[in-house]
């Protein structure tokens, strides 16, 4: 049994994120469109910096962290309920303090690191003074960080790193990165790496490419390719223990894939409330789109679909929230929830924005950047077929193959052994018959 409903305290602050996010958020996300991960101008903190005093006044900021670090310790199924309001606009997560990549590399800071690093790295992160960046992935090898290539050698005291790292996120703007790099070939495959963090200026760290997302201006954020050149750390600049990369990584990426889920959730809901009003709205033929019985059916469709997500994000938000750790049943719900972020989202905005017809496609209504994430969805933190794959593995470990080459379902033994185990009924339901007709 389940059950993920919260106190009415904490519904009371969801109602109140609602109104907040439309009054104040939204006009953030019409006029400085990619200023949400950037250190703002003295103008702009004048704006901003308010904002984020109402969310702590409400005790709403940072609420992944513990009290210890200014948050409140919030479970996945009230983060999750948070996440859904965001979702929709970019500036919300940092308005909030809950922006990625920050977010996860807070928490593997909050997780992992010594006190000199959480006062050096994670105090000024959480008080959004400034920003990080997480750089994992690399040009030959994503999905399989078994592939990654790029070295951190000890050299005395010091770590020197060498090697690439592509779509590292918002790197033009971070302060510090947590870099992931092999530092133990020759072990097994998930004890060969190490995570560390570096300071942004560091001697040798070179923008090969400064990668963007795809359709977005020059000014948006930055994923870029970096190369690291003899970039030397030194010894408190390692992350968690040597070896411990993969499971750090784990870590961070594991509650971030139901963030993300939770927010595709949030990007349907709000391109479906968008076509509910259109079809109200707008007539053809004499009559709302409403009433037409192909439209009729997209609604209920997408209607569908965000419900059964919700609750499935949710009760995995809940499972996770028993404090059991990541069991093989959460690990698997976590990959399923990943791979439908993707389907719902892609299914119920193509359908808004179809139901607007020519003005869905104009830059006159808010779908354009909603449709971009659609296939980031499938692919940023493990693409879909990994996920699927891993979900299989997993489901596939609750069942057992059959003892013969039949099904245990084949009618035929099943038959036999249900008239041997109720013989003598069937031998009086017979003989009744026969009297029957006798």
């Amino acid at each position: 049994m389940w059950d993920f409903s919260t106190e009415p305290e904490f519904e009371a602050q969801l109602a109140w994120m609602r109104e907040f996010v439309e009054a104040e958020v939204a006009p953030l996300e019409i006029l400085w469109p990619h200023h949400h991960h950037k250190v703002p101008p003295a103008w702009l903190k004048k704006v901003i910096d308010p904002l984020k005093e109402q969310v702590k006044e409400r005790k709403l900021w940072a609420c992944h962290l513990g009290p210890d670090l200014g948050g409140q310790g919030f479970g996945q199924v009230k983060l999750s309920l948070m996440n859904e309001i965001l979702a929709p606009y970019q500036w919300g997560p940092t308005i909030f303090g809950v922006q990625g990549p920050d977010t996860g590399n807070a928490e593997v800071l909050a997780h992992y690191g010594t006190a000199e690093q959480k006062l050096r790295y994670l105090e000024p992160l959480l008080a959004g003074e400034l920003f990080s960046a997480f750089s994992m992935t690399e040009p030959q090898g994503g999905a399989d960080p078994t592939g990654f290539v790029c070295r951190a050698e000890r050299d005395g005291d010091d770590w020197v790193l060498n090697g690439e790292k592509f779509f590292t996120s918002n790197s033009g703007e971070a302060a510090f990165l947590i870099v992931m790099a092999v530092t133990a070939p020759e072990a097994a495959p998930h004890k060969r790496m190490s995570m560390f963090l570096v300071p942004r200026e560091t001697s040798g760290i070179e923008t090969v490419r400064r990668t963007q997302y795809f359709l977005e201006s020059e000014d948006a954020m930055d994923h870029a390719l970096l190369r690291y050149n003899d970039v030397r750390v030194g010894p408190d600049g390692l992350l968690g223990e040597p070896g411990q990369g993969f499971e750090i990584a784990q870590t961070r990426l594991s509650g971030g894939r139901v963030h993300h889920a939770m927010r595709a959730v949030g990007q349907a809901q709000f391109a479906f409330d968008a076509a509910c009003e259109r079809v109200l709205t707008r007539h053809t033929k004499g009559k709302p789109l409403a009433a037409q019985q192909l439209v009729q059916q997209a609604i209920t469709d997408s209607h569908a679909q965000i419900e059964q997500f919700r609750l499935f994000v949710l009760r995995t938000a809940w499972m996770i929230d028993q404090g059991k750790g990541y069991t093989h049943e959460i690990r698997r719900d976590i990959a399923v929830a990943k791979v439908l972020s993707a389907r719902v989202a892609h299914d119920v905005i193509e359908r808004a924005i179809h139901l607007h017809g020519a003005l869905g496609l104009s830059n006159e209504m808010p779908f354009g950047p909603l449709w971009s994430l659609v296939p980031g969805y499938g692919t940023w933190d493990g693409p879909t077929e990994v996920h699927q794959s891993t979900a299989a593995r997993l489901i596939l470990r609750g069942h057992q193959p059959s003892p013969t080459e039949y099904p245990t379902r084949w009618l035929p033994p099943r038959i036999e052994a249900a008239r041997a185990k109720h013989a003598e009924a069937l031998a009086e339901e017979a003989s009744e018959k026969t009297g029957a007709t006798s």
